[in-house]
């Protein structure tokens, strides 16, 4: 039976206290305001004192408006009817189609027990020659992408929903700007993966509490399709976003502050959201890859220190590009030594001869005279960085290894590459 009380003790910007008893954390509840009916979510208890944030903000409450808590957490809607449309933070629908609430599934649960989990064994191919030649994204993984304000991370997230070979995209926007959420909802469209595709998006303007339902909300809906036996593709951004908001939470709960004002369980709240990733040994799959903005290009900024604790490497967006420097992906070696036979040779030949051509460049920079074998490592520096590490570029794995055998070609002698004679003999261009 749903417990209802007429009596607001207190009203602290969006957050309000009654006195209650048997109410749970993270419970919902119902307020019935003269303007309509608004949600609040349990986030304190201290003895009968029930604090709850309210979603829509505490203006228009007053203290005699009626709290009915619901006995029950937040639950999403699932079913193939989720494929194409956009909802809120409180899993409402943005789009104006039908609201969905047939085959509610809790969200926020625990991780999948490993042992209904198998090895990650699989490579996602995305068509982007420096995640799949160089840093490859491996079925199950969860990865980051660090980036500063201002670069085009947004654009990258949109570019792998629409090449990544997934059955499923599920993708949530924490703090979006308006034109940010257009630019998904628009280049997804045109790309003709809409279809495939739910999104949940939490824009700069609503509010707080639903920032923080999000990457719940899509991994519950992720993991659901995953036991159907898809693969599921995560994409979440800004993870910062969604740290900043547990900030500003915790101070309304007056709570004691760890680093730079972020609560203490703050690896806790993240590691909880990245476990999520997982291949089911029966099913499907759920992988993840989740933007972190460093404030100030700071890796040592709590959010993405914590991360890089969590997850299995990084991607490092840095110049419009993603560096091969600073990316890691720990699982490549999974699945890069049954693509093709040269793929990590050419990976690592590619990569030590940038590491030369950065060299170069520092010195024709300090003015020292350059080599012929420097002038060549400048041309193919000029060339890696244009035809492969551009974010335009969209290429099958099998033909950025072409590539890349026809840039080394084009810059270098057979034996100034570094890379065994029987790999340069079968795939050395013969023109």
């Amino acid at each position: 039976m749903n417990k209802v009380y007429n009596r607001i003790e207190s009203i602290n910007g969006n957050v309000i206290t009654v006195r209650a008893n048997g109410v749970k954390y993270k419970e919902l509840a119902q307020i019935n305001t003269r303007f309509g009916k608004s949600l609040a979510q349990v986030n304190k208890i201290d003895g009968d004192i029930v604090s709850l944030q309210v979603f829509a903000g505490g203006q228009g409450v007053s203290t005699g408006d009626e709290v009915r808590f619901l006995g029950r957490e937040m639950r999403v809607s699932f079913s193939e009817d989720l494929l194409g449309r956009i909802f809120n933070g409180s899993g409402e629908p943005r789009d104006k189609g039908p609201a969905l609430t047939e085959n509610m599934k809790p969200i926020g649960g625990p991780s999948v027990n490993p042992t209904k989990r198998i090895l990650a064994n699989r490579m996602m191919r995305t068509n982007i020659p420096m995640i799949d030649m160089f840093n490859t994204l491996v079925v199950s993984q969860k990865l980051p992408i660090f980036s500063i304000s201002g670069e085009p991370y947004n654009q990258l997230l949109a570019r792998i929903a629409m090449q990544a070979e997934a059955d499923v995209i599920v993708l949530g926007g924490m703090g979006l700007k308006y034109d940010d959420f257009l630019y998904f909802k628009d280049a997804l469209s045109k790309g003709g993966a809409l279809s495939k595709t739910v999104m949940f998006i939490h824009t700069a303007s609503d509010p707080t509490v639903e920032c923080m339902m999000i990457p719940d909300m899509v991994l519950a809906v992720a993991e659901q399709f995953a036991l159907q036996n898809k693969d599921v593709l995560v994409l979440l951004t800004d993870m910062t976003n969604f740290a900043d908001a547990m900030k500003e939470i915790a101070i309304t709960q007056e709570q004691v502050p760890s680093n730079r004002g972020y609560p203490g369980d703050l690896y806790s709240q993240l590691a909880s959201r990245y476990e999520k990733a997982v291949d089911f040994a029966d099913s499907g799959s759920v992988t993840v890859l989740a933007v972190t903005t460093m404030p100030g290009d700071d890796v040592t900024h709590p959010v993405p220190d914590n991360t890089g604790y969590i997850t299995e490497g990084q991607y490092y967006l840095k110049g419009g590009r993603i560096e091969p420097f600073g990316s890691l992906s720990r699982l490549k070696q999974n699945v890069n030594g049954k693509t093709r036979k040269d793929h990590r040779a050419l990976m690592d030949g590619m990569i030590r001869l940038y590491s030369s051509y950065k060299e170069t460049l520092e010195k024709r920079n300090m003015g020292f005279s350059m080599s012929r074998w420097d002038e060549k490592l400048l041309k193919y520096g000029d060339l890696f960085e244009s035809r492969m590490m551009s974010l335009s570029v969209n290429l099958s794995l099998e033909g950025a290894l072409d590539l890349g055998w026809e840039i080394l070609a084009d810059c270098f002698e057979r034996d100034e590459t570094g890379i065994k004679s029987d790999l340069i003999e079968e795939f050395w261009p013969k023109s």
